[in-house]
């Protein structure tokens, strides 16, 4: 409980304060009231705080806004919202966003919004431990129309496109999507459907312009076609010669490397190739001209296909306001990462080349965000039951945000990449662009939202370390060069000395927020 009888109820001294939108850390102390931040300057008063904590020179950064995470979409949303917060309080996290839909997974109910939403909210009622928001998708013509309603009643700004839906599965080919998706037969998930979504959320922007920045679109770029005629290929045991060439035949040339039948993800990523990611960036940024869809954001982009589509779209449509994005799994793995099958995820982890392009289009300043497309998807259900190695028999997606600031740490300083810059890339700018106006910066009236990262305590990352159910994690075996110590959320300690601390206090995030 905040003490009236102190000026501050929480001072955290001799921190190194990471900030966005500057070009150094300073040292400084950081004082708290009543869930905000009060005051940052230098030798605060110990005696005008109720509670004082040595910072002992470590980094403080402004709780990570984590704006691409996926609760409830293998296990139960009331548990997921338990274990995987806890997760995200373990890696700096304070601010959750989610995606949600009805249909298969998820909900696994059809209908309204108006009636599984509310559904949603109460389950997550209580059970985070970090601050929460969703994202919702509207899949037909009745999503389209509740636009405006999430908006007014429940604070839902931001909807979601997933282009692959109209005729591809989650893992693999599918030819029952509207039974998937649980909508009526006569409704699809295809262009025609993009474009109305994007009408339905310009219309909302037009009818609330004092939220028009809080609202967003964003898009999952992949296209069914493509993705259905390679992934027949490679499960017909197409090679790498086959793709480029579009031959059938064998090599008998045994020291021909790319006459090899594809597997792993090497296949998976031959399967929802690149050009894919391409081209419907290309359609979908089309669309959005075409619509006036003025804030297009740009999800998990993996490849330099992806990107350099994404960048021409901005030189060609300058009027939408594109946002980009990265997760840290596509920074940090490339398609022969050890871990295998228990990547999969979509769009595919790509090449060393493609990481490589990531981290350079990066470091120029050209992706907004680093997220971790988190998705619980528990040991015992990732892999195929008939054969572990068989990826098209794997599901697709995985965890990853309690080892998100670390890693970016560990990969982005060894190239250059500024403290500031990070706190820009996993907190400010998603915050912004969410309408979460009083997250993502260490500065009075913000929420005292606040992570403590000893940058030179190094340890290894494991499933074991992990407060997911996962069970595993695709950044086993890498040692991070840094690590989170506490986690503040509007100034009470919920994780600290290796564990989370006390009973869930996240609120749901009603945008605009703050």
């Amino acid at each position: 409980m905040p003490n009236t009888a102190k000026k501050y109820d929480l001072l955290i001294r001799n921190v190194r304060v990471v900030r966005p939108r500057r070009s150094a850390v300073q040292t400084m102390d950081i004082a708290v009231k009543d869930g905000k931040f009060a005051r940052i300057a230098k030798d605060i008063r110990v005696s005008d705080a109720a509670t004082v904590v040595d910072g002992r020179n470590r980094l403080a950064f402004p709780g990570l806004v984590d704006p691409h995470m996926h609760c409830g979409i293998y296990g139960p949303l009331a548990e997921d919202a338990l274990s995987e917060s806890r997760a995200a309080a373990q890696g700096g996290v304070t601010s959750s966003l989610n995606y949600m839909r009805t249909g298969g997974y998820y909900m696994q109910k059809g209908g309204a919004y108006k009636d599984v939403y509310q559904e949603v909210l109460d389950i997550s009622k209580d059970r985070f431990y970090v601050d929460y928001a969703y994202h919702l998708a509207p899949l037909d013509r009745t999503h389209i129309g509740e636009i405006d309603m999430l908006i007014d009643k429940f604070g839902v700004t931001s909807f979601k496109i997933f282009m692959f839906y109209g005729g591809y599965g989650l893992h693999g080919a599918s030819s029952s999507q509207h039974e998937f998706l649980m909508i009526d037969k006569d409704e699809k998930d295809d262009n025609e459907h993009f474009e109305f979504v994007m009408r339905g959320v310009q219309r909302a922007m037009e009818r609330f312009p004092e939220k028009k920045e809080s609202i967003s679109l964003s898009l999952h770029c992949e296209l069914a076609e493509i993705l259905a005629a390679y992934t027949k290929m490679v499960e017909r045991g197409a090679k790498k010669t086959d793709l480029d060439t579009w031959l059938t035949g064998t090599s008998n040339d045994p020291e021909c490397a790319d006459c090899a039948p594809l597997s792993g993800l090497r296949a998976y990523s031959a399967a929802r190739p690149p050009h894919s990611e391409g081209l419907a960036i290309t359609i979908a940024s089309y669309l959005a001209n075409e619509t006036n869809c003025a804030n297009i954001n740009l999800l998990h982009l993996t490849s330099r296909k992806a990107v350099e589509s994404a960048l021409r779209m901005a030189k060609a449509f300058p009027h939408v306001n594109f946002r980009r994005e990265v997760t840290i799994a596509h920074l940090c793995l490339d398609y022969d990462t050890p871990v295998k099958a228990l990547a999969k995820v979509n769009p595919p982890i790509r090449s060393r080349d493609d990481v490589e392009f990531l981290w350079q289009t990066l470091l120029d300043g050209k992706l907004d965000w680093v997220c971790s497309d988190h998705a619980c998807c528990k040991y015992e259900m990732k892999l195929g039951k008939q054969d572990h190695n068989d990826i098209f028999q794997a599901k697709s997606g995985f965890g990853g945000t309690e080892f998100m600031l670390p890693a970016l740490i560990t990969t982005g300083k060894a190239r250059g990449l500024s403290y500031n810059r990070m706190a820009e890339l996993l907190s400010w700018n998603a915050a912004r662009r969410f309408g979460l106006n009083g997250k993502g910066d260490i500065a009075a009236g913000f929420d005292a939202d606040l992570v403590l990262v000893d940058p030179d305590r190094s340890f290894v990352a494991s499933g074991e370390l992990s407060e997911s159910q996962q069970g595993y994690s695709v950044f086993e075996g890498m040692e991070m060069s840094a690590t989170v110590t506490d986690t503040y959320l509007r100034g009470q300690r919920i994780y600290g000395d290796g564990r989370v601390v006390g009973a869930p206090q996240g609120r749901y995030l009603s945008r605009p927020y703050g």
